[in-house]
């Protein structure tokens, strides 16, 4: 099984080579100056209640967090940038090579990102993706999980001369985005794993939420089996 470090590797060694360096320090610039203000430091973490979510998937029917968690053990949520973003591809993508463990292990992976639902949907089709993959516009859930920032504005042309159009995608102008998220919620609606970097390079590696399921899992039934005894 291939892991998602590795694809991130292999990407960074091309984009160094083909992007201007000038390009590469303003980048780098940016992503240390949101990291030094620690925004992630008010975003939702391990023991924090969940709040809901209600959004539209890439059908627009509405899903609910609360609702998926009735009929499941756990919830896995990753509030991912847009699939202009080669990083979130990856991690779609591992994500999806994983998706039948995850089912197996009773957790449903929800995929969130400010994209319109005709974005998502391009997204779901391109990768073939399994799991539910909702639109928050302008961000609203994000906001509640205290994810959102707005993109530098130096690094707003940077973007568009890649050809990536952040108000198109998101069919709003704020250019704001949430950081790269991943919770996992159990049926309690308590947040028991949380994964947030304002470097938008660092992902959660999948192994690391199968490894957290199944020792939850784990100690869940071994509290079952002392109470029967």
């Amino acid at each position: 099984m291939s892991r998602l470090i590795d694809a991130i590797k292999e990407y960074q060694v091309g984009f160094r080579e083909k992007a201007p360096q000038e390009v590469q320090e303003l980048m780098l610039k940016a992503t240390k100056k949101l990291s030094d203000a620690s925004i992630s430091k008010n975003a939702l973490s391990v023991g924090s209640k969940a709040k809901e979510i209600k959004l539209p998937n890439a059908l627009g029917k509405e899903v609910s967090l609360f609702e998926t968690l009735e009929n499941n053990e756990f919830a896995i949520i990753n509030f991912y940038r847009g699939a202009w973003c080669a990083y979130c591809d990856f991690e779609l993508k591992a994500l999806q090579e994983r998706n039948e463990e995850f089912e197996k292990l009773g957790a449903k992976l929800i995929a969130i990102s400010p994209q319109s639902p005709d974005a998502s949907l391009s997204t779901q089709e391109k990768h073939d993706l399994k799991f539910e993959v909702l639109s928050d516009t302008n961000n609203v859930v994000a906001k509640d999980y205290g994810l959102v920032f707005s993109l530098a504005e130096e690094l707003r042309p940077i973007y568009l001369s890649f050809g990536i159009d952040i108000p198109a995608s998101n069919e709003e102008e704020s250019y704001e985005i949430p950081m790269p998220a991943t919770y996992v919620v159990n049926k309690n609606k308590e947040i028991i794993f949380s994964f947030i970097d304002e470097d938008y390079t660092k992902r959660c590696e999948p192994q690391d939420i199968i490894d957290l399921i199944k020792n939850n899992a784990n100690s869940k039934i071994k509290c079952n089996f002392l109470k029967v005894s």
